[in-house]
């Protein structure tokens, strides 16, 4: 079973979540050896050299970025697709109408000659043999905004790398000198994440505020106003593997990521797998059972929430050990098993010529409903 990986070109040349995703995926599926029985090979698809029909499988990471063009090239092959688009929890039924809407003035506008990624991102959908979403909230997003039948949907959550769960705070507070509690966030430094406003909000609590990232280069005012708030220490970026980050997320009292909608933060899993509790927002997808106790959910821009949230956990934290049992099951070698399976599961679901015309098939019905409401 030889599986291809692949993603828009450009991906790599950044450091985030989805390239930790893509990486650590791989790596995990290739310890497995074998699924069920089932020798297992995966690899990233070198989109340039690489021929799609050299796989029994490809997996798709994000719809976006003109990747539906990958799935319609493994589709005319017969090569089956498993896409993980990465949608936006914020999509719903009333921005999907308006999204088809739009997509019917601009090809009226433009002779068909214009599409939206919108268009884009439904025909990867109806493209791909089988979608995986991180949560469920991802799920009810393609479902309700991209018209796309639950059945053709999994659930697979993103992973953890072992050394989180194995963090200990004395390196980081050894190299900075920060002592006490403080309240940390790791990610990209930009408006929609609003490090400002948890600046402020931090500040005026006399509550450091560590922040572990960059900017890009149209957002530095934006990072310069974060650095002129009392308290505020930016470390800049820092390798997912460096023994730092982990230590720094288990030397933080509080994680915060109080900004707008993500699919599912990977930075809010690893700080829990730290033991650390997380301040998370109301727009993403981050649902795990019984957890109240560790995890804390405020509306973005909301101070007030945002403060009551941090001051619980820091005048009683919750225990480090109990937090981390949150997250015992989300390591990357678990969720690689149950990738494998979806893969073993999709290869044996029908021949490849049946899947090809099946397929091309369902595009062109699809594609003449494209721009229709719901």
């Amino acid at each position: 079973m030889r599986i291809g990986i692949l993603s828009y070109p450009m991906l790599f040349q950044r450091e985030g979540s989805l390239q930790i995703q893509i990486r650590e995926t791989i790596r995990a599926l290739n310890r497995l050896d074998s699924v069920d029985g089932e020798a297992i090979s995966v690899e990233l698809v070198d989109p340039c050299r690489g021929k799609l029909g050299a796989y029994d499988l490809i997996h798709v990471f994000a719809a976006i970025h003109g990747n539906h063009r990958i799935v319609e090239a493994a589709s005319e092959l017969g090569v089956p697709v498993i896409l993980s688009p990465l949608i936006s929890p914020g999509w719903n039924r009333s921005s999907g109408t308006r999204a088809r809407v739009a997509d019917r003035l601009l090809g009226n506008l433009t002779a068909w000659n214009v599409e939206t990624s919108y268009a884009q991102t439904r025909r990867a959908l109806q493209l791909a043999t089988l979608i995986v979403a991180l949560g469920e909230a991802e799920k009810r997003a393609i479902g309700e905004a991209f018209l796309v039948s639950p059945a053709r949907v999994r659930v697979f959550p993103n992973g953890i790398s072992p050394q989180f769960f194995s963090a200990d705070g004395a390196l980081f507070r050894a190299r900075t000198g920060i002592e006490g509690p403080f309240v940390l966030m790791v990610g990209a430094i930009a408006p929609h994440k609003d490090q400002l406003g948890m600046a402020h909000a931090l500040s005026e609590m006399a509550l450091p505020f560590v922040l572990i990232g960059e900017a890009q280069e149209r957002d530095q005012d934006y990072l310069a106003q974060v650095r002129q708030v009392r308290g505020v220490t930016c470390m800049g970026k820092l390798r997912h593997d460096d023994p730092l980050l982990a230590s720094a997320f288990a030397a933080a009292a509080v994680f915060a990521l109080p900004g707008q909608a993500e699919v599912q933060p990977m930075p809010a899993l690893e700080a829990l797998a730290a033991g650390t509790p997380v301040v998370n927002s109301s727009g993403s997808e981050l649902t795990i059972a019984d957890s109240e106790f560790a995890l804390r959910t405020v509306t973005p821009g909301d101070t007030t929430g945002i403060k009551r949230a941090v001051l619980g956990f820091i005048d009683a934290p919750p225990g480090r050990a109990a937090v981390r049992v949150l997250v015992g099951e989300l390591t990357w070698d678990r969720i690689a098993q149950r990738i494998a399976r979806c893969y073993l599961e999709v290869i044996g679901a029908e021949p490849r010529e049946d899947l090809a015309a099946g397929l091309v098939q369902h595009a062109t019905s699809s594609s003449s409903r494209l721009y229709t409401g719901p």
